[in-house]
């Protein structure tokens, strides 16, 4: 079920209803939470739902096997079984075929050839990539004495199905959803309208920045025999701006629904591109997840307590295992080399942090220049697009009248969200329409952003962009 559709409009007003009628008590209402997840899961493919049953079930009770034992052997067994199982799970449904085409490419530059291999013929579960980890984060902090597991299984498979972020994060650690879920909330009107005021705003970032920069970017990177270095770099700024509206408007829509719900998500991102330095950048973009990797990748490799030369391998490994979990593709692994390297590279070159505005504009420079990898629908496209930029202007394309709308009014969304954002950024105690202590204004401030919504926003139930992840 997509956030942009008819069907959620219907789903989310009937489950919120419920759930507050239910308030008094709290295993009827987590009862009512896991049937409208797995409800919002199934709306898809009701044949998925196994796979997030099964993850439920497995470590739940791994989880409460860990803390039981005694025996570190044993402990460690039952460790690497949830280890195992997430990884398995998360492998064959999104790997297997990207390793057995590329084994097979490998084996063709040699000269040989292999008639008949094996792949499968399946749809990628949406949002795998997102509950995989956040189970596994589970067993992790159970197996390091971080985090004591719970005995209610209602509760669990509420944490790992939460509808909201289900899908596409922010990927949640256990030590904050899970004790939220497992204890009375109370309804107020205050988290309800700041629920309202993040989903508003949203909508905004997914249908009038992202869908309709998304327009402009469809036709030039599906397309690119077509196009000179011009329009590449227009698509390419336009893409970086359609993804992060994309999914920062689907994380601000699932904090702002879980806020309705009484439960707190954390941040998933703050003003990534006022980032002055690539370090910087990736503590602001998709924090859930650089965290994620930080704490369960990039840590127990040895992060920066080691030599340099292991601390530089622990880093491009980390960032080379991020961008293969974004897809299985190798312009996925190239995207997440590249931004491995330049941190490797900023952490020699520079040593005092960065800040100004021509640092921001470098790091911006930077991660577009990525973003042609992660865009691109194979790496020989994204070969062809970094030569047409360096080599061949040429003329912009502008494109049929549709497509000269689109692209000015994705430009003007994303001139509003810049100046909103610079204003947060540099000048947050200035005047505040959310925060005005008049009601009037915030009620006439938040109007306008639904007529905008209306007037600008592409609608179609469009999908989301990390979906495919």
């Amino acid at each position: 079920m997509l956030f942009n559709s008819i069907d959620f409009l219907i789903f989310l007003p009937i489950v919120f209803s419920l759930y507050w009628l239910l308030y008094k008590n709290l295993k009827i209402q987590n009862i009512l939470l896991l049937i409208s997840s797995y409800l919002f899961y199934g709306w898809w493919d009701y044949r998925f739902l196994a796979l997030i049953a099964a993850s439920t079930v497995v470590d739940y009770f791994v989880g409460l096997q860990i803390f039981k034992s005694n025996n570190k052997s044993t402990k460690k067994k039952w460790f690497l079984l949830s280890i195992l199982f997430n990884l398995g799970l998360l492998g064959f449904f999104k790997y297997y075929n990207f390793f057995i085409e590329s084994w097979v490419n490998s084996i063709a530059t040699l000269g040989f050839s292999i008639e008949n291999t094996w792949t499968l013929n399946i749809i990628l579960p949406v949002g795998i990539s997102f509950y995989t980890f956040q189970t596994l984060s589970y067993s992790i902090d159970i197996y390091k004495d971080k985090l004591t597991p719970t005995n209610n299984f209602i509760g669990f498979a509420a944490f790992v199905s939460f509808f909201p972020q289900l899908v596409a994060g922010p990927i949640e650690r256990a030590s904050n959803l899970l004790p939220q879920i497992l204890k009375n909330r109370a309804f107020s009107y205050k988290i309800l309208s700041s629920g309202i005021k993040l989903i508003i705003w949203g909508f905004f970032l997914k249908l009038v920045v992202a869908d309709r920069a998304a327009i402009y970017v469809n036709a030039v990177y599906n397309n690119v025999e077509s196009h000179d270095g011009l329009s590449f770099i227009a698509a390419t700024v336009l893409f970086s701006f359609q993804i992060y509206g994309d999914f920062a408007g689907y994380s601000l829509i699932a904090i702002g629904v879980a806020k309705m719900f009484g439960l707190n998500l954390m941040t998933n991102f703050k003003r990534p591109y006022f980032a002055a330095s690539i370090s910087e950048f990736w503590s602001r973009w998709h924090i859930s997840l650089s965290t994620w990797f930080k704490d369960y990748v990039y840590i127990p490799l040895g992060g920066n307590r080691v030599k340099k030369p292991r601390w530089m391998f622990n880093l491009f490994v980390t960032f080379l295992i991020s961008g293969l979990w974004h897809g299985a593709n190798w312009t996925f692994v190239i995207w997440g080399a590249l931004n491995g390297l330049y941190l490797i590279i900023e952490a020699i070159i520079f040593k005092n942090k960065r800040t100004g505005l021509i640092h921001i504009i470098i790091t911006f420079v930077l991660i577009n220049l990525a973003w042609i990898f992660f865009r691109a629908n194979t790496l020989d496209n994204a070969y062809y697009i970094i030569n047409k930029i360096f080599t061949s202007p040429g003329h912009l394309y502008i494109g049929s009248g549709d497509d000269i709308t689109a692209s000015i009014y994705a430009t003007i969304a994303i001139i509003m969200l810049l100046l909103v954002e610079a204003k947060k950024e540099f000048f947050d105690s200035l005047f505040s329409i959310s925060k005005n202590k008049f009601e009037f204004v915030r009620l006439l401030g938040y109007a306008i952003l639904i007529f905008i919504i209306l007037y600008l926003g592409v609608f179609g139930e469009s999908q989301f962009i990390y979906f495919q992840f």
